[in-house]
Parts: structure tokens; sequence; C-alpha cells
């Protein structure tokens, strides 16, 4: 038999031709299996291997539509796929609807670079296609991972990573890391020293930004692309509340009430992708009435207030954190937002704001609650400044939850129990999803955030500026009633919201 799909589809449904819009060529690698569509949008799914239940479950609920199964050969999928690869047009509308006149400078530049066309090579081809696949996918990065015999390409989706296809070929991997640099505007003669760089697209009337960073390694340079989809932010979150986020009754009253503050600063910390940057759009998004001005400086803008002076870092241009903060405090604003504290001059000036009557809002890298201060103290400001600006610290992090469609019953032995230091109790319900095709497989739909809040008191404060020894300074805020991140997401595995295994993966046993 032949590789014509008219050979192994009936003929009365046709003419059918392969669909990588609905069923994307990233996922079509990954399960050997192409979809096909003929007359009155009948869809067969085309595989090497027997039916697979719980694939073609998640196929029909992707598609929102009935799916049959076709077991074919081997040699036919390859072909089916490698036609895939040669024509798939991934991201053409990049520039539809575009008025050449309605962007200027670097912004109409870098839309022009990425411009595509019908006689584009299969290494671009390929790479619009992982970067279409991961917006379909809900990817929030792109790993490219060079090897000795090519490269591998995985998505982090929902926190972990998941493999998506292998790249054949050390000269393929290094022309991918080649476009990359093209797309970014970063040196492609320069292999040796790390490099970081921001490409922009336009798909289906939005625009979308990419953070690039590529690292030589052993066989190479690996490249990391960070997706931020405003659009995606913003239907996944609807209003962007704190609510939205999942954080607790308890959680958001204290947020709330710190958010609230006359001036002070509230610094949110956690490791890259646990929703810091999210819970400071959700919180400012909450307490912005149009009587106060808010301005913030951010790297990249991720997500438009409405009301709100939001202003990009452009480093390139000589605009800094440190300097638009500086420039930020002359416009005589209520509330500051400072996209993250890097460095000890950013630290300094925030610092100085938050005793000078402004409220500010701002994200550090730290492990908990308790690290940004010795963060602080590394960066060489003064202790007592730090602790009389400071009001809270919000840690967080974030765990992903028990797919409510497939998710059953779980009893956990008395081992795993103690281990945490459980005791069987009738008021805890432990779930755990046995994968469905609403998640993937996974036993898990969805994240949401846990979090430990230091609240910071005159008894506190005393204790960190003395320099007391962190145990002490822990004992004295559990005794106020903080709650450490570990509890938090205890208490959500006994609610049935998550697992042991989340939170294992997310939080350390103190």
């Amino acid at each position: 038999m032949t590789h014509s799909l008219s050979d192994w589809l009936p003929a009365e449904h046709g003419p059918w031709h392969l669909d990588f819009e609905r069923w994307p060529q990233a996922q079509a690698q990954r399960w050997r299996a192409v979809l096909a569509m003929g007359q009155g949008e009948r869809l067969v799914l085309l595989a090497e291997r027997e039916q697979d239940a719980l694939l073609l479950q998640s196929v029909e609920t992707r598609l929102q539509a009935p799916v049959r199964w076709l077991r074919c050969e081997p040699a036919a999928v390859e072909h089916w796929l490698g036609a895939g690869e040669a024509d798939f047009r991934a991201l053409s509308d990049v520039d539809e609807g575009l008025d050449p006149g309605a962007a200027a400078g670097q912004q109409a530049e870098e839309l022009s670079a990425l411009r595509l066309s019908e006689q584009a090579s299969p290494v671009v081809r390929l790479l619009n296609a992982t970067l279409y696949d991961a917006l379909q996918d809900g990817a929030s990065d792109v790993h490219i991972e060079c090897t000795a015999r090519g490269a591998n390409i995985r998505f982090r989706i929902d926190g972990v990573m998941a493999q998506v296809r292998a790249v054949d070929g050390a000269a393929v991997a290094e022309q991918l890391v080649s476009r990359l640099k093209v797309m970014a505007e970063l040196d492609i003669g320069e292999r040796r020293l790390p490099q970081d760089g921001r490409f922009k697209l336009r798909v289906q009337g939005r625009e979308i930004d990419f953070r690039l960073s590529i690292m030589p390694s052993v066989f190479g340079e690996d490249a990391v692309v960070r997706v931020l989809d405003r659009a995606r932010i913003e239907q996944d979150q609807g209003s962007l509340t704190l609510d939205a986020l999942g954080f607790g009754a308890e959680e958001r009253a204290a947020i709330r009430a710190q958010a609230r503050q006359p001036h002070g600063m509230l610094l949110v910390t956690g490791p890259t992708g646990s929703g810091k940057t999210t819970t400071l759009y959700a919180t400012l998004a909450e307490i912005h009435t149009g009587q106060d001005k808010i301005i913030t400086i951010e790297d990249p803008v991720e997500y438009q207030l409405p009301g709100v002076v939001q202003i990009p870092v452009n480093e390139k241009k000589g605009l800094t954190f440190s300097r638009g903060l500086r420039s930020i405090l002359r416009h005589d604003p209520d509330r500051v937002m400072v996209g993250e504290i890097r460095d000890a001059e950013t630290a300094q000036i925030a610092v100085q704001a938050a005793l000078t009557g402004h409220l500010v809002f701002s994200t550090v890298h730290a492990n908990n609650a308790f690290d940004v201060i010795g963060r602080f103290m590394h960066m060489g400001l003064d202790l007592y400044n730090v602790v009389s600006a400071l009001n809270a610290v919000l840690a967080q992090r974030l765990v992903r939850l028990v797919c409510p469609h497939c998710a059953r019953p779980h009893e956990p032995d008395a081992a795993l129990l103690a281990r945490h230091g459980l005791r069987a109790d009738p008021g805890h319900r432990f779930l755990r999803g046995e994968g469905c095709g609403h998640c993937r497989g996974s036993g898990y739909r969805g994240r949401r955030a846990v979090a430990e809040l230091l609240r910071l008191d005159d008894g506190l404060r005393d204790l960190i500026a003395a320099r007391a020894p962190m145990s002490q300074i822990k004992e004295a805020a559990r005794s106020r009633g903080m709650k450490p991140l570990r509890a938090m997401a205890l208490a959500a595995v006994c609610r049935g919201e998550t697992t042991f295994e989340e939170l294992e993966r997310v939080t350390l046993d103190e």
C-alpha cells in the first residue's frame, strides 16, 4: 500500500488532508500519530500502534469531537510526519492585520526579522512549529538541549518538563540555536559566552514576548525560551484576583491587609516560575481604585493593568531598574512596583522609597521568607533600614492540582503519614488522579498557589536588627501565627487538592 491518504481512508468521505493545526506537530511526533480530516469534519487518527484508549480520549477531549483510530504502517506514518514538517506553516499569521506604520523602531525590526515566507528553510519551519506547539500546549518554557547526536526539545508545562521531540544531527541543532540568535538579535559568532535576548511575535492578533537565554554546553549551545503570553494569563486568571490564584481565605485576607498599608515594602519571593509577578499583579489590581498613583517598572511588562503607569526596562538604552526607579519617585507615586530587585542599587532605592512614604511591591529570588533578609545583608544594605522599611514577605510555590475528572480516593500508608507528621483522620480526604484525556494522562490539571507570609512587628524587627540566630527568629515568627510553606502545602494535600508527591516536589522539609 502507498503512503497516500486516499489509499488508507474511505473515498466517500474524502478528500482527506492532514490537520496539524488542531493536533500539533509536536504531539504527532511524540505519539507517532497524525490527524486526518475529511468531509463533514470526520476525524481519523492514523497511528503506528494498536488503539490507545487513553490517548484517543485525550485527543477527543482536546478537539471536542469524535475521532476514529486507524493503525497504519510505520513507514506511512513517517511519511505523513515528514510531509507535515515540510508543509507546516507555524505562526503564518505573524503579520496578519499588522499595520506597517503602527510600529516603529525596535518593535518593527523584530517583527520584520521574523516574517515567514513560502521558501523558509526546514530549520525555520521546525523552530516555528516548536514555538507554535508551545503556545498551543500552554508551555511556559521551551528547552533546546544539545546532545552528541543532535538536540532534545522539551517543554515546561505546569512546572514539569515534558519531552517533545528529538532532533537528529548536530548541524541541525546548531542551526536551531543560530536561528534563535538571529531572532533575538544576538551575536551568532559568539559561542563561548552566555547571551540573553528577546524577540516578539504577533500571533492571531496578539503580541507575544519571548525571552531567550543561550548557554554554552559540552556539545554546543543550549537555549531556553521563556514564553510570555499576556493573553493566556488574562484568559487563565479571568479578572486577575487573589481568589483566582487559589490562595486560601486566611492568606488572601493577610495579603490584602498588607497591600493596603500606607507605606513600607511588601516582597514576594520564590523560584523562577512560582507565580510571584502574577501575585503582585493581582494585588495591584485589587487595590487600584483610581485614587492613588500606581507606577510599575518591569522586565518585561507581562500583563497590562488599566489605569496603572507601566514602564518596561530597556537595558540597551540605559533604562535599568535602578535608573527607572529614581525617575518614578519624581513622579509623585503612591504605590510602586519593581519587577525584581536584582542588585544592591535597586534594593537601596526601593528601601529608601519605602522609608519616605511610598508603598513598594517587588519580587526577590530566595528560597523562603527568612532568606530575603540574608539576601539584603549580602547586598550590603543597612539592616536597620531594611527591617524598618519591610512590612511583610510572602514566599510562594505553585502546586499541581489533582485532576477533578479522574480523581479517586487514595489511602496513603502509615509510614508516609508518619513521615509528614500525620495520623489517620476521617477528616482527611486524600485523592490521586488516575490519568485521563482531560489531564493528558498526568493525573493533574491546573495549579494553585501555596504560601507563607512573614509579617514583621517590632519584636521581630528587634531580633533581626540584633542579628539573632535564624532559629530564634523563625520560632518567634511561628509563635505569632506564621504557618510554614510546608504546612500550607500539607493542608492542601489533606483536603484532596494535591498529592504528597507534589508536596515533596515543591517544598522543603525543614
